[in-house]
């Protein structure tokens, strides 16, 4: 669903548009701006929004918590159109129950039970998850949607609840496609690759930067086809299908995260970067703030 209203009777039309409608906590949600020139700025609840120019306007890409509380929130977008005063858009996002399933996991002693020294190497991946994930607000990187690095054959959705040994309690951040070892893994788009690291928990590790502070992630991989630093195209291969680090089988977890949040792929999958459908009203009248 997309929401905007459209502001006409100037030198150019501005609409804003919010796809999608209606959202559960983890999706992204991205708010698109057409029609102005100047910098607009935001909000979508508790969140700010910034703003990336495109070919016609802005864009903000913006993750709901996990923990976000199910209502409405309220999307706020103040723009000057070309030719007219500063405006602010008022909308509306629904976010609703997310349905997560729960699910128990049986898990190696020595991952629930690590030693020192493993301890120790978790911390430094943490660290540098962390330094990769510290970018400067970029524009995009890619020129069109975002497609799935594997066929679409999911065994565990992100969100999942997991009840590990029957004691400890986790969240699945990601989502997990099914895979032999050996597997062709590709980019889901294009993007920079800021980290090619064997890690603990997650094994062989690649992290593409796309723009934005988003971006992709691929674990457990048995083979890396990338380099840090390489800039690699939608559908390029980066790595084989594995089972590296705390699995207990081959496959591609497969994570997306924004400016510090891991969010449901799937969301950002769905999302129509460049295929803008027409405004449709919002509810609220638009209100005139300023000269």
């Amino acid at each position: 669903m997309v929401l905007g209203f459209a502001l006409a009777g100037l030198l150019q039309v501005a609409s804003v548009h919010l796809q999608p409608g209606v959202a559960r906590p983890g999706d992204a949600v991205l708010v698109t701006v057409l029609g102005v020139t100047k910098l607009p700025t935001g909000t979508l609840g508790p969140d700010t929004l910034d703003f990336l120019p495109i070919a016609d306007g802005f864009q903000a890409l913006v993750g709901v918590s996990v923990e976000a509380s199910l209502g409405t929130r309220t999307l706020t977008v103040e723009l000057i159109p070309e030719g007219g005063t500063e405006t602010t858009i008022i909308g509306s996002l629904d976010v609703v129950e997310p349905g997560w399933p729960k699910r128990e996991l049986k898990v190696a002693k020595k991952f629930t039970n690590p030693s020192k020294n493993e301890q120790l190497r978790s911390a430094r991946d943490t660290k540098a998850f962390s330094e990769a994930f510290d970018v400067d607000l970029e524009p995009w990187l890619f020129s069109r949607d975002f497609v799935w690095p594997r066929p679409k054959d999911i065994t565990a959705p992100f969100g999942d609840l997991r009840l590990m040994n029957g004691k400890k309690k986790s969240q699945h951040f990601g989502t997990d496609l099914d895979g032999n070892t050996g597997d062709p893994i590709t980019a889901a788009n294009a993007g920079e690759v800021v980290m090619v690291r064997d890690c603990f928990a997650s094994g062989n590790t690649v992290l593409i930067h796309h723009g934005g502070r988003l971006f992709t992630a691929y674990f457990h991989l048995s083979k890396f086809e990338v380099k840090e630093g390489d800039l690699v195209q939608p559908g390029q291969r980066i790595g084989l299908v594995g089972k590296t680090g705390r699995v207990t089988g081959p496959h591609l977890h497969f994570g997306v995260k924004l400016d510090g949040r891991w969010v449901d792929p799937s969301s950002v999958l769905g999302l129509k970067f460049f295929e803008i459908s027409p405004a449709l009203p919002v509810v609220t009248e638009p209100q005139a703030v300023g000269g």
